[in-house]
């Protein structure tokens, strides 16, 4: 990523005092493009607007921005050693396994919703949102903050272990699994998110040298944020459709969204750190770690456990914790990892 921007040592003091740093750091995200895009969206819905990107745009956005993710991630870990990642690929898998089951534990023990609908909320807590992870590159751009280009390995690695654990705890506990695992399994590791990150990493990884600057003003810079910024302007709608939900769920699954975001956040942030990542990089693994799956894990929960209420999982993650993330939440994993560091 970039260099420009604010110094950190303008961000943050060195008494660790959260202020001025924190004010400026919010203020740099809640009025980049992408953050305003996406209220736009929330706002166009709220106001009743007939405002929608064609389905067609969308789908063709989301497959831009996944496969230049892949792309990119793959050329940059072509540069890097194996051993020079193994630790971390280690870290995120370990994150994969235990976000579904502290998810799983919180809701049940003390959120107390079912277990059937506990374990289709905790798969898509134990997966990751890929456009999550996107603005926290492009935050820490914002903000002059290197990270390490191989991150796109560790969003494809946090993608599927923690749906198929939660999924396993619903199904033990559900009387109406419509389909074995095997299917399930087989759909989320060939479903569209999977096959374009990590299709992406492989094409990236092995094209040949000097090829790669054949495409890059296509998949990265100016072209790839304006991209960005139509598909939250559209995710804020979607979102926005979620928000009268919330009248439904009770005040617990608020709790949750959010709360469940800042712990994952906060744990991500840590084993980045002791993994050896940098600043920038511990940030993008915290800002994973707080997301929750919209795209991966509700067909999977669907086959797998149709008892579940999707309402509960997808304003969970959509209209609570996406949002949050996106606003508050990836600047308050960048304070973190800095006063951790």
């Amino acid at each position: 990523m970039g260099v420009s921007g604010p110094k950190l040592s303008r961000l943050f003091l060195p008494d660790c005092t959260w202020s001025p740093g924190l004010t400026e750091i919010l203020q740099l995200n809640l009025l980049s493009p992408i953050t305003l895009a996406f209220a736009l969206g929330i706002l166009a819905r709220i106001v009743r607007s007939e405002f929608s990107l064609p389905k067609d745009v969308y789908a063709g956005l989301g497959i831009y921005l996944l496969f230049a993710l892949g792309l990119k991630g793959g050329v940059e870990l072509a540069k890097v050693p194996l051993g020079g990642i193994m630790l971390p690929l280690l870290v995120t898998l370990l994150l994969g396994c235990i976000r579904p089951l502290t998810s799983y534990v919180v809701l049940r023990r003390l959120a107390r919703f079912g277990p059937v609908d506990s374990a289709g909320i905790a798969a898509h807590y134990g997966s990751v949102s890929a456009v999550t992870f996107i603005a926290a590159l492009t935050f820490l751009d914002g903000v002059g903050e290197d990270v390490e280009g191989y991150l796109p390995t560790l969003l494809a690695l946090l993608e599927s272990p923690g749906i198929h654990i939660a999924l396993a705890i619903g199904a033990l506990k559900s009387s109406d699994r419509s389909q074995p695992m095997g299917e399930v399994l087989h759909e989320v590791l060939t479903g569209r998110t999977m096959v374009l990150l990590v299709g992406g990493l492989v094409v990236g990884y092995v094209m040949a040298p000097g090829t790669w600057e054949q495409v890059e003003l296509f998949y990265d810079g100016a072209i790839f944020k304006g991209a960005l910024c139509l598909f939250l302007l559209e995710m804020g709608v979607v979102a926005g459709e979620r928000l009268s939900d919330l009248k439904r769920t009770g005040l617990k699954l608020l709790v949750f969204g959010v709360g469940m975001a800042v712990v994952h956040g906060v744990l991500g942030v840590a084993a980045g750190l002791a993994a050896g990542l940098s600043i920038g990089g511990a940030t993008v693994l915290g800002a994973m770690s707080a997301s929750a799956s919209y795209i991966a894990a509700p067909p999977a929960v669907r086959m797998t456990l149709p008892e579940a209420n999707p309402t509960l999982s997808l304003t969970a993650s959509l209209a609570i914790t996406f949002p949050f993330n996106i606003v508050l939440g990836i600047p308050l994993y960048y304070q973190i990892a800095l006063w951790l560091s």
